[in-house]
C-alpha cells in the first residue's frame, strides 16, 4: 500500500463516516465507493519499478513509474520488477581447467532488468535463473582456459565470461553490466610447485644480470689497463688515491712494500715510459765482437809509429 492511495482512502471514507453519523446516508455512501475503489485500483510504482498486468489473464500493460489505475478483478499483477542494478555472487568448486588442474573460482555478477515484460513472461523466476547459468557459464569458461591464462590474463576471462552469460538471458530481458572473477584457488601442491618454479626463474634471471655485470666490469677493467700501459703517471696518482683513500679511518696501519714506495716514485714512472718507448732489439752476439775487434785495431794503429 503506497502513502498516496492510503491517505485518499482514509481520506474518503472519513468523510462518509461523517456524513453518516450525520444522517446523510445518500451522501455518504458515494463516499464509500470511492474510497474502496481507491484502496484497489490506485497504485504507485516507484522510479525504479515496473508493473506487470495481466487483464483476464492476457497481458494488458506494462506500467511505471509514477501513478496508476487498474480495474479491480478484471486487471491482476503478476509482477513487480525492479530495475536497478543487481549483484549476484556465484562460484565453481573443484572445476578442471583444460590442462586438468582443479580450481575454485569465486566472481561476481552484476546485472540489471532492462525488459520487464519478458522477465516476467520468459521465465519463471529470473533471479534463480541467472544465477544458475551464471555458475555454467564460469564452468564451461574455465574447462576451455588453461591455468596459466586462468591467472594471468584476468580481464579476458572475465569479458568472455560476460559475453557467454549476456548472450543466454538476452531472452529474459536481462542485460549484464559485467562480470568480475574475486578469487581462483588452487591446490595447495601446486602452489608450492608454482613457487619453486617463479624462484627458479628469478634466480636464473638474476645469475644472467649478474654475468652481464661481470662483463662490461671486465671490459672496463680492460679498457683501463690499456689507459694505464699508456699513461704510467695515471697509474702512480691512482695508486696514491687508493692509499689516500685507506688512510682516512682513524687507527688504521697500512704496511706498504718498499717496491711499492719506488714504484711511486714520478723519476721511476717517467724513466719506464722512457725505456718503454725508446728501447730498440739487442744485437746479435757475433756483431758484438766483430765490433770489438775493430776498435781495438784502431786503437793499435794510433800507437804505433
Amino acid at each position: 500500500m503506497n502513502p498516496i492511495t492510503l491517505f485518499l482512502t482514509v481520506v474518503c471514507i472519513g468523510i462518509g463516516v461523517f456524513l453518516g453519523r450525520t444522517g446523510e446516508i445518500p451522501i455518504a455512501a458515494p463516499f464509500f465507493v470511492a474510497g474502496l475503489l481507491i484502496f484497489f485500483s490506485l497504485k504507485m510504482a516507484n522510479a525504479w519499478q515496473k508493473f506487470v498486468i495481466l487483464r483476464a489473464g492476457n497481458l494488458h500493460s506494462v506500467k511505471g513509474p509514477g501513478l496508476f489505475l487498474i480495474v479491480p478483478i478484471l486487471d491482476n499483477i503478476v509482477a513487480v520488477i525492479d530495475q536497478r542494478i543487481q549483484t549476484t555472487a556465484f562460484n565453481a568448486e573443484q572445476a578442471l581447467t583444460k590442462d586438468t588442474v582443479p580450481v575454485n573460482v569465486d566472481a561476481i555478477i552484476f546485472w540489471y532488468v532492462h525488459d520487464a515484460q519478458k522477465a516476467a513472461l520468459n521465465i519463471t523466476n529470473y533471479r534463480e535463473a541467472i544465477d544458475r547459468v551464471a555458475q555454467t557459464s564460469l564452468r564451461e569458461m574455465i574447462g576451455a582456459s588453461m591455468l596459466s591464462a586462468l591467472l594471468s590474463e584476468r580481464k579476458t576471462a572475465d569479458e568472455r565470461l560476460r559475453e557467454e552469460i549476456a548472450r543466454k538471458t538476452a531472452d529474459w530481458g536481462i542485460s549484464v553490466k559485467a562480470v568480475e572473477i574475486r578469487d581462483v584457488a588452487i591446490p595447495v601442491a601446486l602452489q608450492d610447485a608454482m613457487s619453486r618454479q617463479a624462484q627458479a626463474e628469478r634466480e636464473r634471471a638474476a645469475r644472467v644480470i649478474l654475468g652481464a655485470a661481470e662483463s662490461e666490469i671486465a671490459g672496463k677493467f680492460v679498457e683501463a689497463a690499456r689507459l694505464y700501459a699508456d699513461h704510467p703517471a695515471a697509474l702512480q696518482l691512482r695508486a696514491m688515491n687508493i692509499i689516500y683513500e685507506t688512510t682516512k679511518e682513524r687507527g688504521t696501519t697500512i704496511l706498504v712494500p718498499t717496491t711499492m714506495v719506488d714504484a711511486m716514485n714520478p723519476a721511476f714512472a717517467y724513466a719506464l715510459a722512457g725505456k718503454s718507448v725508446g728501447s730498440s732489439p739487442p744485437r746479435s752476439a757475433g756483431g758484438e765482437k766483430a765490433g770489438n775487434e775493430d776498435g781495438l785495431s784502431r786503437e793499435k794503429g794510433k800507437g804505433e809509429p
